[in-house]
């Protein structure tokens, strides 16, 4: 991280930045957490403004963009990983509801979490 250029920007670029960072490690510490921009942007220590700036700047996308992003990543892994429940990984991963998870999931990876689960077991077994 250390080597890149200093208008580099890209996920390493955003976890070197001391705000963007910072807001990184407290998603990834707790993606389950009902996170809000103002309580993020409080917790890294600058306003909302700036770290939705900051954030988009680096990453190209809102902080709670990148958050359900995030979500849906680990979510993903967990189907494929692990033999709980739908309903499980989704509260698991900071949905407060199945339905929900599962239309965030279906626009993200273009099927719902049955058919994402099955589908890599099939691949798996060949």
């Amino acid at each position: 991280m250390d080597s890149l250029p200093p208008g580099h920007t890209g996920w390493l670029a955003g976890a070197r930045d001391p705000d963007v960072g910072k807001a990184l490690a407290l998603l990834h510490r707790q993606p389950s957490h009902l996170w809000t921009v103002a309580e993020l942007a409080t917790q890294v220590g600058v306003s909302r403004s700036v770290l939705a700036e900051r954030f988009r700047h680096f990453l190209g996308v809102p902080p709670m963009a990148y958050l359900t992003s995030w979500r849906l990543q680990l979510g993903a892994q967990l189907l494929t990983s692990t033999s709980r429940s739908v309903a499980q990984i989704a509260g698991e991963v900071g949905y407060e509801s199945e339905p929900a998870f599962n239309r965030a999931f279906k626009r993200e990876f273009d099927a719902p979490p049955a058919r994402y689960r099955l589908k890599a077991k099939v691949a798996a077994a060949k």
